[in-house]
């Protein structure tokens, strides 16, 4: 009797509670209901441009706000095109036309989507899917930067090899080149130690070990080339269809903007995929773990069975600081905070090829007369030592004679800022601001030039995007040269060093904040277009430049159809421009002649 009493409580309490479960889930879905059928009369009431001219021209009263498409009064109804922006407000209100999905869908699909699916094909890298993510936000929503970082691995490879074009006779020379231009991705570091250097530089097997480990590639696939062919088939379809269809329908919701303002994506990620950078962060650390296992000092002794507080004379560390964290970072577009600390390892690892302690006899007997001789510090053998006459310098003499049990270097040249850097700074920044403007341009001219012409919402907002991306652009490039400076200054704790360090940490952060504010932002702004969002009577009518005389165009004429075709046209061909240039100046700098060594394979 028990049992059944307590099993027929807890019949009820469980019928109780499904009871109340109805309805509350009854009660949320009538609010459901309500909110469709809320949201379905405001989309129905929304307002309808045309319908309201026509009411407009009916009554007489609101002729004061009779426009025509150049802005001019009229008279007479007929000829009644625009209207004033105080009357469309009064008359039609200041909602936006309602969205059609058929319109919505066809535009999403053909303009934007392709885009969002070439971010896929950017070189990532980084084992942390946040930072990943920073990488992607920051190309989206920094153009300039992101172009910037990819010219400027360009012009990198170009200058390193240039670099070390004196030391061609050198029989790793070449080796050297390739391999530090392919640790641009990575937080270099180079000993203090010269000896320990020089030993390692004349490491045939080190250098070949790093570099088949270095010969992973970010380059072309098969969905790389799927993913570009989608873009390029889907741009080039769609503009087609935009410039000789019905250019008056569907104008407001139109993504000819859209797809100049996004075509930037294009030519960054083929230019990368042309680069090819070595940005996998795991497999870069195995690399040079792996090469160092081979590197012996002079005396034989393998560096990995050395003392455990003892670094190799080339190796990676990521400084975890705030100040450095970016550099830390695989994705090549944080090249731009590893500009001065890789050039500044590459200047000493060329000054280690300049140093008569780095060639052999063998390496320039066969070119050279003239020599001088000496023994190899530390070195085993005490080969003889060849160096050009002509080359000798009293930085060389310097250079010998700091030279104290092969451990270090006395007053070593310190290269804070690197040979020719500015320069490359500045041809970098050029190209990445053309290939940011040159596309934005475009979009811009798309929406001038649609009546009525002027600034207006979507314009604004193409050049707000512009504008943050050189604004983050700006902070990050300051923020890399201020924490330089921090860096390599010999007075840690003066307050400029302060200040700089301070500065440097706070434009980097401000400038993620605007990179991801931007990237999303500009993703919203295109589905706003899309869906009607902006064809109201405040962004139709150019309010921002025309002020108290602005009028918004509702029907078009002849003569309004040519100018749009000749402005999109025009669009068209700068943003296709644009990226043609960028693509041919990628191509002009890809492959850098290295130092030609006839001793390269010894």
């Amino acid at each position: 009797m028990e049992l059944s009493f307590i099993a027929s409580q807890c019949i009820d309490i469980l019928s109780l509670l499904l009871t109340k479960a109805m309805l509350i889930f009854d009660r949320r879905c009538l609010r459901l209901r309500l909110l469709i059928l809320t949201t379905f009369v405001a989309v129905v009431s929304a307002t309808n441009f045309a319908k309201c001219l026509e009411d407009i021209k009916q009554r007489p009263e609101t002729s004061y706000g009779w426009r025509d498409n150049n802005g001019l009064p009229v008279i007479e109804s007929n000829a009644t095109t625009a209207i004033t922006y105080d009357l469309c407000v009064k008359a039609c209100g200041s909602d936006a036309e309602p969205a059609s999905w058929p319109v919505f869908s066809q535009q999403f699909s053909a303009w934007l989507l392709p885009y969002l699916a070439l971010i896929s094909q950017l070189p990532f890298g980084a084992n942390d899917k946040y930072n990943n993510l920073q990488s992607m936000l920051l190309t989206v929503g920094s153009p300039v930067l992101a172009a910037y970082s990819l010219i400027l691995t360009l012009l990198n490879g170009r200058w390193i090899a240039q670099r070390f074009t004196p030391f061609k006779e050198h029989p790793h020379a070449s080796r050297a080149v390739r391999a530090l231009s392919r640790l641009q991705q990575a937080p270099l570091r180079i000993t203090d130690d010269k000896k320990l250097l020089s030993a390692l530089i004349k490491n045939k097997e080190w250098w070949d070990e790093l570099l088949s480990w270095l010969n992973m590639t970010h380059t072309w696939s098969i969905s790389a080339a799927t993913s570009i062919a989608w873009v390029f088939i889907a741009y080039i379809f769609t503009v087609i269809d935009s410039l000789t269809g019905e250019v008056d329908e569907m104008v407001n919701a139109n993504g000819q903007a859209v797809g100049s303002i996004w075509l930037w994506l294009l030519a960054v990620v083929v230019g990368w995929l042309q680069i090819s950078p070595k940005c996998d962060s795991i497999h870069l650390d195995h690399s040079l773990s792996r090469a160092n296992k081979l590197a012996f000092a002079s005396s034989g002794k393998s560096l990995a069975d050395s003392n455990a507080d003892s670094k190799p004379a080339i190796y990676l560390s990521i400084d975890l600081s705030t100040l450095r964290c970016d550099e830390g970072r695989s994705p090549p577009i944080f090249n731009y905070s590893r500009l001065f600390v890789w050039v500044q390892a590459v200047e000493q690892v060329a000054d280690t090829f300049r140093s008569p302690t780095s060639l052999t006899r063998s390496s320039f007997l066969s070119t050279h007369n003239e020599f001088l001789e000496g023994s190899e510090p530390g070195g085993e053998s005490n080969e003889l030592l060849l160096i050009p006459l002509r080359r000798r310098t009293d930085s060389d003499s310097r250079s010998d004679s700091g030279i104290e049990g092969g451990s270090t270097i006395q007053n070593r040249r310190q290269h804070r800022w690197g040979d020719g850097i500015w320069e490359r700074i500045l041809i970098a920044s050029g190209i990445a601001l053309f290939l940011q403007w040159g596309t934005t341009g475009a979009a811009l001219v798309v929406v001038w030039y649609t009546p009525t012409k002027g600034i207006g919402c979507r314009s604004l907002a193409y050049i707000c995007y512009g504008v943050t991306s050189t604004l983050v652009w700006a902070a990050m490039l300051l923020s890399s040269i201020l924490s330089n400076y921090s860096v390599t200054s010999k007075l840690q704790s003066t307050l400029s060093s302060q200040i700089a360090t301070e500065t440097s940490i706070i434009l980097r952060r401000l400038g993620k904040c605007l990179a991801t504010a931007n990237a999303i932002g500009l993703v919203v702004v295109c589905v706003m277009q899309f869906s009607n969002f902006f064809d109201r009577c405040y962004c139709n009518s150019s309010v921002l430049t025309l002020g108290g005389t602005a009028y918004n165009v509702i029907t078009f004429q002849d003569a309004d159809i040519d100018g749009m075709r000749r402005a999109w046209g025009g669009g068209v061909v700068l943003a296709v421009a644009s990226i043609i240039l960028f693509y041919a100046f990628v191509n002009l700098f890809l492959e850098p002649s290295f130092p030609n060594c006839e001793n390269n394979n010894r």
